[in-house]
């Protein structure tokens, strides 16, 4: 491999970024997904954290680090193309080597390699040979496997609109209240972020974490919503939000005792409702493969699994 050149772009470089000539493998990763130049003009892909190997002046494998535009270091790896080369495996752990040098935080921490695949991946020989490309390429760069996760999207189009619930009030809620049932929530959850924090700082502070991250969302905070009996007594929390891209299930959280009896499917109709009121035509959702309950509940809802993400840190 001593003849690849490897380096982030320089401002101005978007074309040698598109000239790499393979088409992407249907399903396979956010370059089969989106158009890398429209989020290079929203600041979110960046001439910097933007990568490519270069042989004979060819790009043969590239990969983009994306964030959010305000952010001075990428959230996520979402774009990775080792190539087609009889190396491309040993040349896309090389890129990402060097990338990662340059762009993990200052304290360590390195962003999360977010690979998107189709639903049945394992079973189609393309796909399946495209993502283990990917997944060992990562893993010779010293990523590690952490989850995978189902995404889900309800649309206006042709997806069945879920039932608004006709046995629960919907409130505004504060940090406080919404801290609180995030905390209660936390014992027994199936959430692999969740108890990734709590392993790393205690429950109350792995509470505090996700509220502070859900406050992230760019859309208003005033969308959140705690979820009350006729009576007054909480029954949960939801959390309809943007991200970047569209609409999406932010979060949803059913208190312990008030589990058993249904009430998860009233939350996420409501959720749904208000996006839908706020102009959502499309609703995005994901939940880990070993949450079941809750992936049984978006299908109830006319969610359809779009992708698995599989997740490497």
């Amino acid at each position: 491999m001593s003849d690849l050149e490897i380096r982030p772009l320089r401002a101005g470089e978007t074309d040698l970024f598109l000239s790499y000539p393979h088409a992407p493998v249907p399903g396979v990763g956010m370059e089969s997904r989106r158009s890398y130049a429209e989020l290079a003009e929203a600041n979110q892909y960046r001439p910097e954290w933007t990568w490519v190997a270069l042989r004979d002046g060819a790009v043969v494998a590239r990969c983009a680090f994306w964030g959010v535009p305000e952010e001075t270091h990428p959230y996520s790896l979402d774009w990775l193309e080792p190539g087609h080369e009889p190396d491309r495996v040993e040349i896309g752990a090389r890129m990402l080597r060097a990338a990662l040098a340059e762009l993990s935080a200052p304290d360590g921490g390195r962003p999360e390699y977010h690979l998107f695949l189709p639903p049945n991946w394992r079973e189609d020989p393309v796909v399946a040979g495209a993502a283990h490309d990917r997944l060992e390429a990562a893993a010779l760069a010293g990523y590690e496997p952490f989850i995978e996760r189902f995404n889900y999207t309800w649309s206006a189009d042709g997806d069945p609109a879920p039932r608004r619930s006709d046995r629960l009030v919907f409130e505004p809620v504060d940090d406080t209240e919404a801290t609180g049932i995030c905390l209660a929530v936390i014992d027994g959850s199936l959430d692999g972020y969740t108890r990734r924090d709590v392993a790393r700082h205690g429950a109350a502070e792995a509470a505090r974490i996700m509220v502070a991250d859900l406050v992230e969302f760019p859309s208003p905070r005033e969308w959140w919503r705690v979820a009350r009996t006729p009576h007054g007594e909480p029954v949960g929390l939801i959390v309809p939000a943007r991200n970047h891209t569209r609409a999406v299930v932010g979060y949803i959280a059913v208190l312990p005792e008030q589990r058993g009896k249904g009430y998860v499917d009233d939350l996420l109709a409501e959720t749904t409702a208000l996006l839908v009121e706020h102009g959502a035509d499309a609703v995005g959702a994901d939940t880990d493969l070993g949450n079941r309950p809750m992936a049984a509940a978006f299908v109830r809802a006319g969610y359809r699994n779009t992708a698995i993400r599989v997740v490497l840190q």
